[in-house]
């Protein structure tokens, strides 16, 4: 006989979910799963529309990250047009998707997850979360609203608005950068480092209080992808798309174009979400995981003096030099990212020609077949379109982030739920563990924002004879 414990819906993630825990007679975990129930369908009702409308079109996708589908969709369009864009079109593009990485990833660990590392995962749910931070530590929510902000004026001043601009386009951006804006961004810059260097000081304070949870939290051998400089570098705009496992062993350095051949998709009837798999290991023995934490285990070095010195500390949370497999260590990563984003948009921004007006190039379809990738926050994000020859869309394939961590998820969950649940019992900091274990990932569901606040939880263990063994309720 088994019962089961449904947690319905997940709370502090961008979307609606929920997480099914299958229990056996002897109290312990036999399985569990992570359902996305949200329907998407942009790969379908794009069909029909043309290319030159994708990157306002899929901003849609995401209220959270549209940048990243702007960029990759603008991308998928310059391949159609067959033109390389202005080098300082590209430069502009790169400081905007750093902008989007640091406000994303400033939400993920302030907003997100701070409430569990700085209150407790145990503390009261009523108080566990952004307002209860706010009342608790104010200068902490405050820088992290600062940083969001700060990568959030750096959209702004690029595309007009810093959510949903109409900027990246196919052939390069609608307009360039002025030098007052410029000017703002470097003045924006000096507190953004103050509150990055901050995030990183309360992390590491963590971890003794979370000995505990890191070795129960997604601690598994799994492969990364991601994407390097030609020289094995951190990348987040271009470049080779690379495959390590487990040992650190290189096992893809291809080409972006190529994604196809060592990428596949399953899908199973329990999840609207994509399950990618890595084609020479079969489904699902060939799981990967993307985002930070599998950027920093792809690449052989970030670039830059601060994350540098970060990332060598990083690497010492794995023996040998293999890559870090914990998942509770993709809040470090985020961090990481964001000192490195900083670095990169102060060293981009003072190039004295970055403001000059040649931002476009010009051509019309060139190319039946577009593939336009990037590193989102979450991970490498995939736009393939297929045109005719007016440039009407016939086919769309999105392969998003959060779809290539899904396997990890489920098993990072069930690794969680088996360490913590040994009985008849739901204490709440076990349901918190558990909903933390997704947000480690921080994926992305919804295709637009949510109001503020904490959305409810009903949680019931059923016996099979259909008795309430226990039950525990949010309002």
């Amino acid at each position: 006989m088994t019962r089961t414990v449904v947690i319905d819906p997940v709370t502090r993630i961008e979307g609606h979910a929920k997480i099914s825990l299958y229990l056996g007679d002897d109290g312990m975990v036999e399985d569990a799963r992570f359902h996305v129930v949200e329907f998407r369908g942009f790969e379908k009702f794009c069909v029909g529309r043309t290319f030159w409308e994708m990157p306002g079109i899929t901003a849609r996708v995401c209220g959270i990250c549209p940048v990243s589908h702007i960029l990759a969709s603008a991308k998928a369009g310059d391949d159609i047009l067959g033109i390389r864009i202005p080098p300082r079109a590209e430069k502009l593009r790169r400081v905007m998707n750093w902008g989007q990485l640091v406000q994303s990833h400033a939400l993920s660990f302030f907003h997100l997850s701070a409430p569990d590392l700085l209150l407790g995962m145990d503390s009261d749910p009523a108080q566990r979360n952004i307002m209860g931070l706010i009342q608790a530590r104010p200068n902490i929510a405050r820088s992290g609203i600062r940083l969001r902000q700060f990568g959030q004026e750096v959209i702004r001043l690029l595309g007009g608005r810093s959510v949903h601009p109409a900027w990246a386009v196919p052939g390069g951006v609608r307009e360039p950068l002025s030098a007052e804006a410029r000017s703002q961004i470097k003045r924006m810059l000096p507190e953004a480092f103050d509150i990055a260097e901050l995030a990183l000081d309360l992390l590491k304070d963590s971890y003794d209080q979370f000995s505990g949870e890191i070795e129960h939290y997604g601690d598994f051998p799994s492969l990364f992808m991601g994407l390097v400089t030609a020289d094995g570098g951190l990348e987040h705009y271009d470049g080779m798309l690379r495959v390590v496992d487990a040992e650190g062993r290189i096992l893809e350095n291809v080409e972006t174009i190529a994604y196809r051949h060592i990428i596949g998709e399953a899908v199973e009837p329990w999840s609207y979400l994509k399950a990618p798999y890595y084609k020479p290991m079969g489904y699902p023995g060939g799981m990967y995981r993307v985002g930070p934490l599998a950027r920093l285990n792809v690449c052989d070095y970030a670039g830059t003096p601060r994350a540098d010195r970060e990332l060598r500390q990083f690497r010492r949370f794995s023996p040998r030099s293999k890559p870090v497999s914990g998942s509770f260590h993709y809040h470090y990563a985020r961090l990481i990212e964001i000192m490195f984003c900083l670095e990169k948009i102060e060293e981009t921004i003072g190039d004295e020609t970055l403001t000059g007006s040649h931002v476009r190039n010009h051509a019309e379809v060139n190319e039946r077949v577009g593939i336009g990738v990037s590193e989102a926050p979450r991970g490498t994000l995939f736009h393939e379109y297929k045109v005719d020859r007016q440039g009407i869309l016939q086919f769309v394939n999105l392969l998003i982030a959060t779809g290539q961590n899904n396997l990890a998820m489920n098993k990072t969950v069930q690794q969680i739920a088996r360490a913590y649940i040994d009985g008849t019992t739901i204490p709440e900091g076990v349901l918190n563990r558990i909903e933390h274990g997704i947000r480690l990932y921080d994926p992305c569901l919804s295709c637009s924002t949510h109001a503020a606040g904490q959305m409810p939880l009903h949680v019931q263990l059923i016996a099979p004879d259909g008795r309430v063994v226990d039950e525990r309720i949010r309002d």
